[in-house]
């Protein structure tokens, strides 16, 4: 399959500080599983879900679904669109660093998708300032951010000459290990023997390498893949009409003087306020903005959007969580 050109996903600003460093956000993985799309035999177009009751099988009118969270087993409670679009965040366009952690401080369990940063809008000088900052004091950023109306939380992590951004589980997500069938955390109490944990790490040994990723390839993906080829070649491609593509808005920024938001941070946010907001602007020495005035732009740009997906209250008891 041919490869394409990097899309951006999301335009907006990384914030510590008093600092924002404009950036657009990047995949940095692609989906190499097999995706099945629903066509219509007969006339080769794309097959959507219809709104079907359950129980009896039949169609319902858009007018006739409400949105219910569960409760207890069989209870709802039926949430209005109004009260959903109310516990949505606002969308602001800022990865927001709440606190610097060590680079090793967050388990792997809690990393959930990757995607890579750019500085965009003169923003190139204090990027690389924080990447370096953070290389050198061994730290990564814990940020907030919005996607596509829902809010993440996420890692800010410097990678080579850029900066990843990884969306982690939120604490919650993430199962506690009772009720597992373990061994004790002692080996010796487990049973483990130093000779057998002698020849164990001489395996291990015998087995360690350096990290390939191209060493390694979905099996199943490079068959059904083969398979698509001969099928193709012999013919059996069908045209089916492409759905449009969604366009995506972006944000402006407004540039402020890097090493003044610096020192303001470091002052706990006390300083004079810049003269000539004008003046400012016009300046590309660092690429920098105020909060306010990210705030100003984002609370404009970002009114509040109806939910497309179950959303959970807010409430003193956690809800049931069901297996997954």
């Amino acid at each position: 399959m041919p490869a394409s050109s990097p899309r951006v996903l999301w335009k907006g600003a990384i914030s510590f500080g008093l600092v924002h460093i404009p950036v657009a956000l990047y995949s940095a993985t692609q989906d190499g599983s097999i995706d099945f799309d629903w066509l219509d035999k007969r006339s080769m177009d794309h097959v959507g879900y219809k709104r079907i009751n359950k129980k009896t099988g039949k169609e319902i009118a858009r007018e006739n679904i409400v949105r219910g969270v569960e409760w207890e087993d069989g209870q709802y409670v039926v949430l209005t669109d109004k009260e959903i679009a109310d516990a949505y965040p606002r969308t602001l366009q800022t990865i927001e660093i709440e606190r610097f952690v060590p680079a090793d401080g967050i388990p792997f369990i809690h990393l959930d998708r990757p995607y890579y940063t750019a500085p965009i809008q003169r923003g190139a000088k204090v990027y690389a300032l924080l990447r370096e900052a953070l290389v050198r004091t061994g730290r990564i950023g814990v940020a907030r951010v919005v996607i596509q109306t829902k809010e993440h939380l996420a890692a800010l992590v410097p990678a080579g000459p850029g900066l990843v951004l990884n969306l982690l589980r939120w604490g919650a997500d993430i199962r506690s290990w009772e009720g597992l069938p373990l061994p004790d955390a002692d080996a010796r109490k487990a049973g483990v023997n130093d000779r057998e944990l002698k020849m164990a790490e001489q395996l291990i040994d015998d087995m360690s390498g350096e990290w390939k990723p191209e060493e390694y390839e979905d099996r199943f993906r490079d068959r059904i893949m083969a398979l698509v080829e001969r099928k193709a070649e012999a013919g059996q491609a069908q045209d089916v009409a492409k759905l449009e593509p969604q366009e995506q808005a972006s944000s402006g920024a407004k540039i402020l003087d890097l090493t003044e938001l610096l020192q303001r941070s470091l002052r706990g946010g006390k300083g004079p306020k810049a003269k000539d907001d004008e003046a400012d602007e016009g300046e590309d020495d660092g690429s920098t903005r105020t909060k306010a005035a990210a705030g100003k732009r984002a609370a404009a740009k970002a009114p509040a959007k109806r939910a497309t997906a179950k959303s959970a209250p807010a409430r003193k008891t956690a809800p049931r969580r069901k297996a997954a």
